[in-house]
């Protein structure tokens, strides 16, 4: 069964937008199991976040834009390529200008610089769009077919009225090492005639012989091909960005003829229309990867596993209670019963794994508590118990949550406290 992905540590590139011709820097977050892929504006004053999702794409000519207005998104289709193609479904992306980077008008750059950065494997399932029929959409040139399947295969055919493009076409079985291998490098292209129009329409004012394959009437100007087809690859590298905005990995038989940043959000709005029913799976973490939200260490850490998580909303802990627990020692020998301060804190770190997913970084934040109300202790735990927290969030401000929680052992309550917290750097 897979597991979801993100990358190790950060990795930053830099460089001029394609089409608004502004500088940017591109930094790339680890994020937390079921964060998704978004957006951070840093360059305006609230920081705000985008989904990389359909649901926020509008139509713009040329280009794969999110949102609109002072916190648009624009041409990220390259960006989300290369996030796609590698499996990522987990991931921050902070930009300091409305348009990532051009880099060499592929998506190999952003492919290295997560490769290097790591790709890692963490807890939870990855969320997949799986077909339960059929679709087709016509998007003035642009046509499209998708079929249930159980990988991600893509079909594109092009056709362009130039003699070292005319009709193209190539079917690809997309996973991490195809993407990598045939589609990542292959950079976008415009012809000559173009430019005087385009940039009439305020269109790739960031345009260059370094990140652009220009043509003229006859042929390549100042750069050499990767491919004889690369014209045609490139357009598959955008499809497989612009079907990003599922928010899902894609696992379905795709054509594309002629396909267009348009035409692709057409289709996956349409796909996530005729889309099998997710199945409902728990998100279970296990010690290792508590470890790395919580800072606590032995004798002090004492959640065991994560069996159910809602982002933002709600999480179910266990804590298995033996003999050997440090405290045991000296409280009440003989006859020993876990002290309730202590499952009021297992219920608070409880909490705080759940806090913790409410921001990027964790490894740098810890969680302080604030305040303790309503705890109520109605039966004793002692070894041999499991205890199994089940924590809700009741309201969250900026970096403040107040939670209320229980404790139970074989279904019966053993404590129940309402608490505040709030994060800080560590």
């Amino acid at each position: 069964m897979s597991t979801r992905r993100t990358i190790a540590k950060p990795a930053d590139l830099c460089g001029v937008g394609l089409h608004l011709g502004r500088a940017c820097a591109l930094r790339f977050l680890p994020a937390l199991s079921g964060a998704g892929v978004r957006f951070r504006r840093v360059d305006l004053a609230s920081q705000p976040e985008t989904p990389a999702h359909v649901g926020v794409a509008v139509a713009a000519e040329r280009r794969t834009q999110l949102g609109e207005g002072e916190g648009a998104l624009h041409t990220v289709e390259h960006v989300l390529a290369a996030v796609a193609g590698l499996g990522i479904d987990d991931i921050v992306i902070e930009m300091d200008a409305a348009e990532p980077p051009i880099m060499d008008g592929s998506a190999e750059p952003f492919r290295a610089a997560l490769v290097a950065a790591g790709v890692t494997e963490q807890a939870g399932q990855p969320d997949i769009l799986r077909l339960r029929e059929s679709v087709r959409v016509v998007d003035g040139d642009s046509v499209y077919v998708a079929h249930p399947a159980d990988h991600f295969d893509l079909e594109v055919k092009i056709d362009f009225p130039h003699p070292l493009i005319g009709t193209q076409e190539g079917r690809w079985q997309v996973t991490p090492e195809s993407f990598s291998r045939e589609l990542s490098p292959a950079r976008t292209f415009g012809m000559l005639s173009w430019v005087e129009e385009l940039r009439g329409k305020g269109l790739i004012q960031g345009a260059s012989a370094e990140n652009t394959i220009v043509l003229d009437a006859e042929s390549v100007v100042g750069t050499t091909l990767r491919w004889p087809d690369e014209f045609l690859r490139h357009k598959a590298m955008d499809v497989v960005g612009d079907l990003a905005l599922a928010g899902r990995r894609v696992q379905a038989r795709i054509s594309a003829t002629k396909p267009s940043h348009r035409g692709t959000v057409t289709l996956v709005r349409e796909m996530l229309a005729h889309a099998r029913p997710a199945q409902p799976e728990a998100r279970v973490l296990g010690i290792e990867d508590i470890m790395k939200i919580l800072p606590h260490r032995y004798p002090f850490l004492l959640v065991d596993r994560i069996v159910e998580m809602e982002e933002k909303k709600r999480i179910v802990a266990i804590k298995n209670v033996t003999i050997n627990e440090p405290f045991f020692q000296g409280h009440f020998p003989g006859h020993p019963i876990m002290p309730g301060v202590l499952i009021v804190e297992a219920m608070a770190q409880a909490g705080g794994v759940l806090l913790m997913g409410t921001v990027d970084d964790p490894e740098s934040k810890v969680v302080y508590f604030m305040s303790l109300d309503k705890i109520k202790f109605r039966k004793p735990v002692r070894p041999g118990d499991q205890l199994r927290f089940e924590v809700d969030i009741v309201q969250l401000r900026a970096s403040v949550c107040r939670i209320a929680g229980v404790a139970k052992v074989d279904g019966a309550v053993v404590c129940e406290a309402e608490m505040a917290a709030m994060v800080r750097d560590r």
